[in-house]
């Protein structure tokens, strides 16, 4: 893979930076996964209440322009992150909770564009990194957080198109309609390969989804892992190098 060459005006920011004037720069990864985490946390809290969901609605969107700000180094990928970002706020504003019709379902294409696109830049930024320092780790957590909430917005479309896709148990679950909370919570089980407990996929795509996005976590920390032991020992000979 090519190493990422930072333009001239990125080049000046770095500089910046690195005497402290803008420390905000170089943390733009750590800020990204605190609101993504928190949005996380906070989202079983936001059921059952129409003030603490719009509180969530409005975090979420929140959430979506601190991603586009941490992309912005390039002009072209500001203009094509806003573009996406654009459906994917409408996504956790409006439809936050189930998709109620074809707009929504179009809509959660477009939502699931701006995750890909997401996941894709910050995977060259922080794999292309000659180095491995704080901000790639925190990068690669932001990657896996977005692989979550992106297959929970899949895992919500194959419910439309099949309603019975997934089985819950009426011993564990109080409700018997797969809903968005559900939905994350056994996307991100699946992804960590903890399981979800009440949750059953039914149907065979429902199935290959689940299989899919497990396979997807585990070689994802695989890569990540080999990938921070090079660099880091890319580091350390380099250090012994120049004593």
């Amino acid at each position: 893979m090519a190493a990422y060459l930072p333009t001239m005006k990125e080049t000046r920011l770095i500089r910046v930076a690195a005497k402290g004037k803008h420390a905000w720069y170089q943390n733009k990864f750590m800020w990204l996964f605190i609101f993504l985490f928190g949005v996380l946390l906070y989202y079983p809290f936001s059921i059952g209440s129409d003030f603490r969901y719009n509180v969530y609605r409005t975090f979420f969107a929140l959430a979506i322009l601190f991603t586009v700000y941490a992309l912005s180094m390039r002009r072209s990928l500001l203009v094509i992150a806003l573009v996406l970002a654009l459906p994917s706020i409408v996504q956790h504003t409006l439809y936050a909770s189930n998709l109620k019709g074809p707009s929504a379902v179009v809509n959660s294409f477009l939502s699931l564009a701006f995750d890909v696109f997401t996941v894709v830049i910050i995977f060259r930024r922080i794999f292309s990194k000659v180095s491995a320092d704080l901000e790639s780790i925190f990068g690669a957590l932001c990657i896996y957080l977005f692989v979550g909430f992106s297959f929970a917005n899949i895992f919500m479309l194959a419910t439309y198109f099949e309603p019975h896709s997934f089985y819950l148990d009426p011993a564990v679950n109080s409700h018997s309609v797969f809903n968005r909370l559900d939905a994350v919570y056994y996307s991100f089980g699946t992804m960590t390969s903890l399981g979800a407990a009440g949750i059953t996929p039914v149907t065979g795509e429902a199935r290959l989804l689940t299989i899919t996005e497990a396979l997807l976590g585990v070689l994802f920390l695989a890569v990540l892992i080999s990938r921070l032991m090079s660099a880091y020992g890319g580091t350390a000979e380099s250090a012994n190098a120049e004593d």
